[in-house]
Order: structure tokens, then C-alpha cells, then sequence
């Protein structure tokens, strides 16, 4: 099927004897899937791209948010939909965050997936690995700092290995604060008060899931309910859990995973009014 995605995934969709669809994948292939279900008004589920906020409060511990900032931004050599996407640092610690989270990444040994002692291995092809680099490249020709890496780890013969890399002084023009990166490049942004940090992470189409990190409960619930994503990690870098209802909202899709509410998806509610019961045969 590798070779004739696109043509079965086309039948399926279009096939009047299936039901129900789910998808997982790029928002590109959602909103095509989205078009082809409408012709025969399928209900569908989609799970698509993410550009996860990474809010770091003042108020945070700095090496428990470092601690998040690792488990969500580098699980899978940040190949994941809901790894931490862009890091937004309240300017009180920003300089601290840095420092501690460089030291951390540094500590990451990349290399074959087989070997014990490999935590990042590399990323998926050819074509993701050269966009990773033209995202560094982006963001150094428009005056971000490279902390740490930025490179490749081993060169193309050897695979698609990139250093875990630290992007600081991120501006917002740059695609690595508005494209949803999927490899080990973490942006570093820094904001002043918490409007502006909301503002940042709302500022872009998809809506997946959100992170934040602060000692303040009041901050902690007024920042959760205004971001619009269908998921936020509240102190906590590994969100997803069976239990848990999985997606997003604006064009990061729509339906959940996981929990009661993803079962839900997969049935209809029927609706049925019985009268006049004392006229039916109740014998049979």
C-alpha cells in the first residue's frame, strides 16, 4: 500500500459501505480526506498537525519545567504531534531556563536506536532532515542564537542524525516559530506578562496541545482556559494517556482518542419514541 496510499485511501473514503473514518497525519491530507468523505457524508475523526506552546511562568520551578521541556520536546527525536513546538520563557528565568536546559540536551547521546545507551535517534528521511536544517538556517540568518547544535550528528551516508539543538532569541517571522518543526530543534522565545505569552500561543492555526508551567494556581487555570488547544499539561510534560480524551481543535482536527469520548466517536445516538404501548403484542 506504500505505493498506492493515496488511491486507497480515496476508495475508502468514498465508499459507500464504510461508515466512519479516522485519520492521523498532516493537516494537508486531513482537509483532502475531509473533501472526499463529503460525498457520501461520512463522519469522520482527524488528528493532525500541532504546534505545541512550551509557557514558562516566573513563578516555575526551572529545573522541573527543563525536566517537561526534555520529555516533550525530544521524545521520538521530536517526532510527535504534540512535542513542544515553540518555548515560550517568561524574561525573569530566561537566562536560567537556557542555561539548564542546554546543559541537559548536551547530555543526549544520538546514534543507532539499537545500541542501550542511544537516547535520540534520527529522524524519519531525507526530506525531513533537509527542512530541519533550512529551519536552523532560517533562524540564524534572521539573528537567533544556536546554543547548542544545529548540525548534523553523523552525515547523510551514516542516516538522518541531528544534534538536539537550542534556537534562542526567536523571533516570531521565523518558520521555526510558525511551522510545526518534527525533529530535535527546540525555539526558544521570551515574552514579559502573561497576555503576551497567550497571544504567541494562540497566534497560529492548529490547536493540539499546550503545555505550561507555573507555581501560581490562579495563573495556572486562567492561562489553561484561554488557550486554544483540545490538550494542556499543567506542570507535566507527558500528556497522553488511554484514559485521557486525545485531540485538538481549529486545524489540528476534530473527535478524540482515547477515553469514553473516543468510543463515542466511533457510534450514532439513535433516538427512538414509542406510543400507544398498550395496543402492542407483548407475547411475542
Amino acid at each position: 500500500t506504500s505505493t498506492r496510499s493515496a488511491e486507497i485511501g480515496k476508495f475508502l473514503c468514498e465508499h459507500p459501505l464504510i461508515s466512519k473514518m479516522s485519520f492521523t497525519g498532516s493537516t494537508e491530507v486531513g482537509k483532502k480526506i475531509m473533501a472526499m468523505c463529503a460525498s457520501t457524508v461520512k463522519k469522520i475523526s482527524l488528528e493532525l498537525g500541532g504546534n505545541a506552546p512550551f509557557l514558562v511562568f516566573n513563578s516555575a520551578d526551572v529545573k522541573q519545567a527543563v525536566q517537561g521541556a526534555m520529555a516533550s520536546k525530544f521524545r521520538a527525536s521530536g517526532q510527535t504531534c504534540v512535542c513542544a513546538n515553540r518555548i515560550l520563557v517568561q524574561d525573569g528565568i530566561y537566562d536560567e531556563f537556557i542555561a539548564e536546559f542546554t546543559k541537559k540536551a548536551k547530555e543526549q547521546t544520538v546514534g543507532d536506536g539499537l545500541n542501550e545507551k542511544t537516547i535520540l535517534g534520527p529522524v524519519i528521511n531525507q526530506d525531513q532532515y533537509e527542512r530541519i536544517i533550512d529551519f536552523v538556517a532560517d533562524a540564524r540568518d534572521k539573528g537567533a542564537k544556536i546554543i547548542t547544535g544545529g548540525k548534523e550528528k553523523k552525515g547523510k551516508n551514516s542516516g538522518f542524525f541531528i544534534e538536539p539543538t537550542i534556537i534562542a532569541d526567536v523571533k516570531l517571522s521565523m518558520r521555526v516559530a510558525q511551522e510545526e518543526i518534527f525533529g530535535p530543534v527546540a525555539s526558544i522565545i521570551k515574552f514579559k506578562t502573561e497576555e503576551e505569552a497567550i497571544k504567541i500561543a494562540n497566534s497560529v492555526d492548529v490547536g493540539l496541545a499546550a503545555y505550561l508551567y507555573s507555581q501560581d494556581l490562579s495563573q495556572v487555570w486562567r492561562v489553561a482556559e484561554r488557550l486554544q488547544t483540545g490538550m494542556v499539561g499543567i506542570n507535566e510534560g507527558l500528556i497522553s494517556s488511554v484514559e485521557a480524551p486525545f485531540g485538538g481543535v481549529k486545524q489540528s482536527g476534530f473527535g478524540r482518542e482515547g477515553s469514553k469520548y473516543g468510543m463515542e466517536d466511533y457510534v450514532n445516538m439513535k433516538y427512538i419514541c414509542m406510543g400507544n404501548l398498550k395496543d402492542l403484542d407483548r407475547t411475542s
